[in-house]
């Protein structure tokens, strides 16, 4: 049974939010791929010290257009909250999502000053810079999945009743696992930018090379994961395809294991030709494309447990017990 659906209105914003976001973390690729990141010095929020630099670089263009990009992402959140409030009752799966959205985009905006601030940036080596890179990565994952199910829960879709079983593990382990991979993904795009290779040969030779950067010796890790946990996020799409009860479950779980094998192709490209710019944000979109798919293919197969989910009738003289007033 699906909850309340919100005007259609609501619902176009919510999935266009979304999408301006997921065109912001391409831009956000491209900074860092074009070693734009210190564009604006290490100055947060001004640029430069500026508001509006004069005769700016173009490196300074690029990241400029990011933060003003990025800070309209946050204004779109903030209004999509405040709809759902409005539109939404309390207690609402959709208010929920809109919450979290909000709460994860303040997140983002906080460490995206964290790197510039600590300088972070452009050619920066140290492994401070890795980490706030993963942390970076998995925040961006958590809220465009929270920013698709407030669009999702906004059209009426049911909302999961978390309980302990098997379907659950799965999901959380399959959704886990994805978020490993684009730590490692992140990790091995930065590889690639500080370290370019002039040939695969090269750069196979530079990841186990003694005297390697840690960033090369991580490298390897991306496609290892990729391959390991692709495998099981394709099984576990085609399994839950097979039991799935409604059309929408199927659907999903279809999208979700073909968009694994693109991937894998598109990674496949991306490592023979030597992670062009461009590739490697297609790479970055597809990612994200993969994700919300096995994000909502989660939401709705755990929706279905609960819709499915026998309803226990009292026994004849049995009182009820007071849940609060």
């Amino acid at each position: 049974m699906s909850d309340t659906a919100l005007p259609r209105p609501f619902v176009r914003f919510a999935w266009g939010v979304l999408a301006y976001n997921l065109l912001v973390i391409g831009w956000g690729a491209y900074v860092r791929a074009s070693g734009s990141g210190a564009g604006c010095g290490d100055h947060w929020p001004l640029c430069n010290g500026e508001i509006v630099p004069r005769a700016p670089a173009l490196a300074t263009l690029i990241e400029l257009f990011h933060r003003v990009t990025s800070g309209l992402a946050l204004m779109l959140v903030v209004a999509s909250y405040v709809w759902v409030r409005r539109l939404a009752a309390p207690g609402a799966a959709v208010r929920r999502a809109a919450f979290w959205s909000l709460v994860f985009m303040l997140i983002e905006a906080a460490i995206g000053a964290g790197l510039v601030l600590f300088e972070y940036v452009a050619q920066d080596q140290r492994l401070a810079r890795v980490l706030w890179l993963s942390a970076h990565l998995a925040n961006t994952l958590i809220l465009i999945a929270w920013i698709a199910l407030t669009a999702w829960f906004a059209g009426g879709q049911p909302a999961p009743k978390l309980v302990r079983g098997p379907r659950l593990l799965l999901v959380a382990t399959t959704l886990l696992g994805l978020i490993a991979i684009g730590m490692t993904g992140a990790i091995a795009a930065l590889g690639d930018t500080l370290f370019p290779a002039a040939s695969l040969a090269e750069g196979m030779a530079q990841d186990f090379a003694p005297t390697a950067h840690l960033l090369l010796r991580l490298r390897i890790l991306h496609p290892t994961l990729a391959v390991a946990v692709g495998a099981a996020c394709a099984l576990l799409a085609f399994w839950s395809t097979a039991r799935a009860l409604t059309p929408t479950t199927r659907a999903l779980g279809r999208a979700a294991a073909a968009l694994v094998f693109v991937q894998w192709a598109v990674g496949t490209l991306n490592l023979l030709l030597l992670a062009p710019i461009w590739l490697q944000l297609v790479h970055l979109l597809m990612a994200d494309a993969l994700w919300l798919a096995f994000v909502l293919l989660g939401t709705a197969w755990l929706a279905e447990a609960r819709a499915a989910a026998p309803v226990r009738v009292p026994a004849p003289g049995a009182v009820p017990l007071s849940v609060g007033r």
